[in-house]
């Protein structure tokens, strides 16, 4: 199944067509499709009433440098800070996590939106791509705040993503524009960067994305692609029962399989659930890829969002406001 890209603040007859095709199983959004709070909601009613079959409508709202929505939304602070809080107070930073977790998910539900890919779960060890969007260096606290989050995300009636599977911040390079290669063996792995996605299973984690990261001591292709990552590590010795998302097929890094076909099988074939086509020039490409393939649509049912309060219900929610308040102050 793909998860796709659209192009601008409104669907256009080409993208409506794109919905109608059995493996499209729902549109990750990004600042490109932002206008308002009011537009969002339109936006994802009308992916919906132009599919024939339910649609997973997602983003990034992470925080700091990477949230979407931006105006109207509350100013979410990058994770690194919660980090930071916890060497001097780590009840008052796993609370703060927990809330922020709860008022991102809160915001991105009234909207209509069903998922925000959160939490990053990867070890601040000076990523390029990464940075401050890790909670910490040190894989123990990262574990405590990974279960925080996932608590807050269920709270809100959000799912919760671990990203990015088995860990991106360990290696300098940026996979959007380069290729990565982590030598470290799996026994260190495990010891490190895998430490935060035990943690976040035994919370009830519902998906894991994948990095599109090397790790050649463990398997010879990047681990979405790897069937060792996946199905040995990932189902069968961790015990993950959720769905399995790869990363963009448009990043640098996933170039190794070869062409857009080439790289979607890679990722099925691997064991990856769905395909993540975020830029919609390669779209079509992608949909003529997967003609002829078994789709199991009802892995992403259980993600899609029921029962949001509306921003009406979410303002008149004292929470609200007093979560703001708490971030801003704590961690300003």
């Amino acid at each position: 199944m793909l998860i796709i890209g659209i192009a601008g603040t409104e669907l256009d007859a080409r993208e409506r067509d794109w919905l109608q095709h059995d493996a499209c199983a729902g549109v990750i959004l990004f600042a490109r499709n932002f206008a308002s709070r009011a537009q969002v909601a339109e936006l994802s009613q009308a992916i919906r009433a132009a599919a024939p079959r339910p649609q997973l409508v997602c983003v990034d709202q992470e925080g700091g440098r990477v949230q979407r929505f931006r105006d109207g939304y509350s100013a979410l602070p990058s994770l690194e800070g919660f980090g930071r809080l916890h060497a001097t107070d780590p009840t008052a930073a796993l609370k703060l996590a927990r809330e922020h977790a709860w008022l991102m998910a809160s915001e991105i539900r009234a909207s209509g939106v069903d998922l925000s890919f959160a939490p990053v779960v990867d070890l601040g060890r000076g990523n390029r791509a990464i940075g401050d969007r890790a909670f910490s260096a040190d894989p123990q606290v990262v574990a405590e705040f990974t279960r925080a989050y996932v608590e807050g995300m269920h709270a809100a009636g959000m799912a919760a993503t671990l990203k990015h599977f088995p860990g991106h911040g360990s290696v300098l390079e940026d996979t959007h524009v380069d290729e990565a290669i982590d030598d470290r063996s799996l026994d260190e792995l495990r010891a490190l960067d895998l430490v935060p996605f035990v943690a976040g299973i035994d919370a009830k984690a519902d998906a894991v994305m994948m990095a599109h990261v090397v790790y050649p001591q463990v398997a010879p292709e990047p681990a979405g692609y790897s069937p060792r990552w996946i199905q040995q590590i990932l189902r069968d010795e961790m015990g993950f029962r959720g769905v399995v998302f790869s990363d963009d097929i448009g990043m640098a890094a996933a170039f190794s399989a070869g062409g857009v076909k080439a790289r979607i099988d890679a990722h099925l074939d691997a064991g990856c659930d769905v395909v993540l086509v975020c830029h919609p020039d390669l779209v079509p490409e992608s949909l003529a890829a997967v003609e002829g393939r078994a789709l199991n649509t009802a892995a992403l049912l259980g993600l899609i969002g029921r029962g949001a309060m509306g921003w009406d219900g979410l303002l008149a929610d004292t929470r609200h406001g007093d979560v703001q308040a708490r971030l801003s102050d704590r961690l300003a």
